[in-house]
């Protein structure tokens, strides 16, 4: 049966995250399942590169599904853009190897996290800004930030309490720009656990408070303790934004 590999976009303000739900039907996959299984005439189920949360952003998600039609690629995508909620877009689509797996296939991912470090409203923003009027030591946070990458165990910086799958992942960098009165963090890696990405920004906030010290970053992570680590931070502010695979 043919593979197909979609590109995705979309606000997360609305929606109760990636992943379906058997309580709402107001979840992205569920909407773009639906909707491809009306298109195609046949029950279709999809795999993205991941799992976004609740209120987070995409603006590049990878979704593979397998579907038998006579439809071509473009006919399929040109009804997606139809049909599809505004806030979820249909980038591209293209026929793959049958061995393609949006998730299985992946061997990086780049997310951002936005902060408005500032009293001043951003009122046209503000679904995509973590809030924040503090004053806050950036080049300490950029210490720490250093030595959170590597290959680490990073269960502390993971919500789930329990998991039978590794908890070891690689980030490959973590950068933080200061763009006027926001804070903008970049993440790296060939992977992320649940909410890691928002327990690293938390925690380089309370860095950046004075309420841990750089050099405290290496015990946090050989601890595995979450209770060692920052808070997790509003989803708002995180944002998918590449998606990466080998090429053939």
């Amino acid at each position: 049966m043919p593979n197909y590999r979609l590109t995705l976009c979309y606000d997360g303000t609305r929606w109760k995250g990636w992943q379906k739900q058997g309580n709402t039907d107001h979840t992205i996959q569920g909407k773009l399942e639906t909707l491809l299984s009306r298109l195609l005439d046949q029950p279709i189920e999809v795999a993205a590169s991941g799992r976004t949360d609740a209120g987070t952003h995409a603006k590049r998600q990878v979704v593979s599904f397998r579907a038998k039609t006579e439809l071509s690629t473009q006919e399929i995508l040109d009804g997606l853009r139809r049909y599809l909620p505004a806030d979820i877009g249909a980038v591209s689509l293209e026929q793959v190897e049958p061995r393609f797996h949006a998730r299985f296939s992946c061997t990086g991912k780049t997310y951002t996290y936005r902060i408005w470090n500032s009293d001043e409203p951003n009122v046209f923003e503000r679904n995509y800004l973590y809030h924040l009027h503090e004053t806050l030591d950036v080049p300490a946070m950029r210490r720490a930030a250093e030595d959170l990458c590597g290959t680490h165990d990073y269960k502390a910086f993971c919500s789930l309490k329990r998991t039978k799958k590794s908890t070891v992942r690689r980030v490959d960098c973590i950068t933080i720009q200061e763009l006027g009165p926001e804070l903008l963090f970049t993440f790296e890696g060939n992977g992320f656990l649940y909410h890691m990405v928002r327990i690293l920004v938390g925690t380089l906030l309370e860095v950046g408070r004075g309420n841990l010290r750089p050099e405290e970053m290496g015990d946090i992570l050989v601890s595995q303790d979450r209770k060692r680590a920052g808070e997790t931070v509003p989803a708002c502010g995180l944002c998918l934004v590449d998606v990466r695979y080998e090429k053939s």
